[in-house]
C-alpha cells in the first residue's frame, strides 16, 4: 500500500502537498492520518509544522456478471423487468381491497423495548459526564508552588532548553528560581519576555487551584541583577536631587521595580518617592522632602553669612 509522509505549515497545506504527490485528485481517494498537529510556540520559539500520513486507497473491482452464449444477458434483464412489474401490481392490489400488514417500529411499541429506547431519547439530552474533571479543592500555596514547577519545567522541555526550577513559598508569596545557561532566552530584552513567561504561569496555576496565586519569578538571577542595578542608579538620581534640587521623573517601570526604586529611596535622607501616570506607562519622581534644601542652595547661604561677617569685622577695626 503506497503512503507517503508530509510537513506542512497547517494540516490542510500538508495533506494537499501529500495528494500532489501521490498523483490523487481528491481526499475521497485517500486515508488521511494526522500524525502531529501545528504549534505555534511561545514568543516564537517551540513551533512546529503538522505532519500528516496520505495512503491510497485500494482501487474497488467491479463485479461484471457472466453472460451465456445464447443472450443470457438479454434474458435477465427481461426477467428483472417482470419482477419489478410484478411489485408493482402487488402495490396497487395493496391500495384495492386487499390490506397490507406493516410491522410497528420499535420505538412505538408498548413494553419493555418502548420504555427503553424512551428512556434512551431522554437521556440523549443529558450532558455528558466528564471522568478527567476533578472537584473544586481548596489549594494552599505549597500546592500552587507545585504546579509553577510543573509548568516551567513543561516549558523548558518545550523550547529544549536545559535549565533547573526551584521554588519556595515566603510569607504566601511563591518564589520560582529558573537557572541555567540556556534560560537566558526566557529573559528577553528589559525582561519583556521573563515577564510574560510570569503573567502566563499565574494565568495556569489559577486556572488548576481555582486561586489567584502570587508569584515572583527570577530567571538567571536576573532579578537581583536588575535590583542591584536600580538602587545604585537610584542612589546618583537621589544625589543629584540632593545637590540641585527639583524633581527627577524615571522612565516606566513594571510595579516590581517601581518597588525596588521605593524601597531605595526610603534608605537616603532628604528625598522622597512617589508614582505618576496609568500603567504600563507609570513612572516614579524622586523629590526632596518637605522642608530640605538642595545642598548648592544651602553652601550658598553660608558662604553669604561668612562674608556679611567678614564685611561687619573689617568695619569694626577701621572704627
Amino acid at each position: 500500500m503506497e503512503w507517503v509522509e508530509v510537513r506542512g505549515s497547517t494540516v490542510d497545506v500538508a495533506v494537499e502537498a501529500a495528494l500532489t504527490e501521490l498523483g490523487l485528485s481528491s481526499r475521497e481517494d485517500a486515508q488521511i492520518e494526522v500524525v502531529e498537529e501545528p504549534a505555534k510556540g511561545f514568543l516564537g520559539m517551540g513551533a512546529r509544522d503538522a505532519l500528516v500520513r496520505v495512503t491510497r486507497k485500494p482501487k474497488q473491482e467491479k463485479r461484471q456478471r457472466r453472460r451465456n452464449r445464447n443472450g443470457g444477458g438479454r434474458q435477465g434483464r427481461g426477467d428483472q423487468k417482470q419482477r419489478s412489474d410484478a411489485g408493482n401490481r402487488t402495490r396497487e392490489s395493496g391500495k384495492g381491497g386487499r390490506e397490507r400488514t406493516q410491522r410497528k417500529p420499535a420505538e412505538k411499541r408498548s413494553g419493555g423495548n418502548g420504555n427503553r429506547s424512551q428512556r434512551g431519547r431522554q437521556n440523549q439530552g443529558a450532558k455528558p459526564m466528564d471522568d478527567n474533571k476533578t472537584p473544586e479543592v481548596e489549594v494552599d500555596a505549597e500546592g500552587q508552588a507545585t504546579v509553577v514547577a510543573e509548568f516551567l519545567n513543561g516549558l523548558l522541555d518545550s523550547f529544549g532548553l536545559e535549565g533547573d526550577v526551584a521554588t519556595r513559598v515566603d510569607d504566601d508569596v511563591i518564589l520560582a528560581d529558573v537557572t541555567g545557561e540556556q534560560t537566558e532566552a526566557l529573559i528577553g530584552p528589559k525582561g519583556a519576555i521573563m515577564q510574560s513567561v510570569g503573567e502566563l504561569t499565574r494565568t495556569v496555576v489559577q486556572r488548576k487551584t481555582h486561586r489567584r496565586a502570587r508569584l515572583r519569578l527570577d530567571v538567571g538571577g536576573y532579578q537581583e541583577r536588575r535590583r542591584e542595578a536600580l538602587r545604585i542608579y537610584t542612589g546618583r538620581l537621589a544625589d543629584q536631587v540632593l545637590d540641585d534640587g527639583g524633581e527627577i521623573m524615571l522612565e516606566p517601570m513594571n510595579p516590581a521595580d517601581r518597588k525596588t526604586v521605593h524601597d531605595a529611596v526610603v534608605d537616603i535622607e532628604g528625598v522622597r518617592s512617589f508614582s505618576e501616570g496609568e500603567e504600563p506607562n507609570r513612572s516614579v519622581v524622586i523629590a526632596l522632602a518637605p522642608g530640605v534644601e538642595p545642598r548648592a542652595a544651602a553652601a550658598g547661604s553660608d558662604d553669604s553669612a561668612e562674608d556679611s561677617a567678614e564685611d561687619s569685622g573689617d568695619d569694626d577695626a577701621e572704627e
